[in-house]
């Protein structure tokens, strides 16, 4: 049969298990997207995915990942989109609109190393830690600036691999997607929040669509994920008003509390690890949008300017 909705994604492989989970929830909703080929999945190969010799911010920012997915999406090749959120600009071309959000797995951040690391405090003096996260790698250097921190780019098993046969010392991924993927084996340890503040929307799934396509849109709104959607929306108000990019070392996670409240916290530091800058606000979640970008431009102004250089 046609395919009623084509999923676009890259191919790698946490991107299919995003799409391909995406489909299960699709069919699992809507009985008449349950049929064989009812929903097809398109692999499309990003410049993100084709550059690997150096790192997202040298080559340009993350819209690297999602830019020929879009433009699937403008000329309606595909129906829908499924990105990670972390790597999803903050301004979409128009015409398209992130409609639905998945529930949001862990949003923390694994430290992956030998065996006998066990925190960020075991790295040995000097160690060599690799990873292409300019937020990672700064964090690291305020609170370890003996570590050596190099790049470090490609998918989950490629970054293992290169820690399992000692190319470095240790890396950082994401989490959400260890677990996915069912690789929580190869975690050293669970970094706190507070060691290791996430990337805004780490561990969201957003399903992006035209905003004219009613029939999309009408699929995708029993997937959505409420409390996501509304810790995502402060946490991307913050970096709307950062003007963040693969360039700016940002951090931020909302907590959704009891009583419709929310909880978000912030900060901003430099590449090299020095001046950092954290915020934090609570409030109740119908304002979670102005929490955030509130959040954003205190830290903006406290930087000043040149800080983002």
């Amino acid at each position: 049969m046609t395919a009623l909705l084509r999923i676009g994604t890259r191919g790698s492989p946490l991107a299919l298990w995003q799409a391909n989970e995406t489909k299960r929830l699709l069919a699992q909703a809507h009985p008449v997207l349950a049929a064989d080929g009812a929903i097809g999945i398109v692999v499309i190969k990003t410049t993100g995915d084709r550059i690997q010799d150096r790192t997202l911010a040298e080559a340009g920012g993350k819209g690297l990942f999602t830019k020929e997915i879009e433009e699937a999406l403008i000329d309606r090749s595909i129906d829908l989109a499924v990105h990670s959120m972390k790597d999803v600009p903050t301004f979409l071309p128009e015409g398209l609109g992130i409609v639905t959000m998945l529930a949001r797995e862990d949003p923390r951040d694994a430290l992956i190393a030998g065996p006998s690391v066990k925190s960020l405090a075991d790295l040995p003096n000097g160690a060599v830690v690799g990873t292409a996260s300019l937020r990672r790698g700064a964090q690291l250097r305020a609170k370890r600036p003996d570590i050596s921190v190099v790049p470090l780019r490609g998918n989950v098993d490629t970054r293992l691999d290169k820690v399992k046969h000692g190319e470095v010392g240790a890396t950082f991924l994401a989490l959400a997607g260890l677990k996915r993927l069912g690789r929580l084996g190869a975690v050293s340890a669970v970094l706190s929040t507070e060691e290791m503040l996430p990337a805004v929307a780490q561990g969201a799934i957003g399903i992006e669509c035209r905003l004219d396509d009613t029939a999309t849109r009408a699929y995708l709104a029993a997937l959505d994920d409420a409390p996501t959607h509304i810790a995502v929306t402060a946490e991307r108000g913050l970096l709307e008003r950062l003007d963040g990019s693969c360039r700016t070392p940002i951090g931020a996670l909302a907590v959704l509390m009891a009583g419709d409240r929310l909880r978000l916290d912030g900060l901003v530091v430099r590449p090299d690890g020095s001046g950092l800058l954290a915020t934090s606000r609570e409030g109740p979640t119908a304002q979670a949008e102005a929490m955030g970008r509130d959040a954003g431009e205190e830290l903006k102004g406290r930087a000043g300017p040149g800080y983002f250089q």
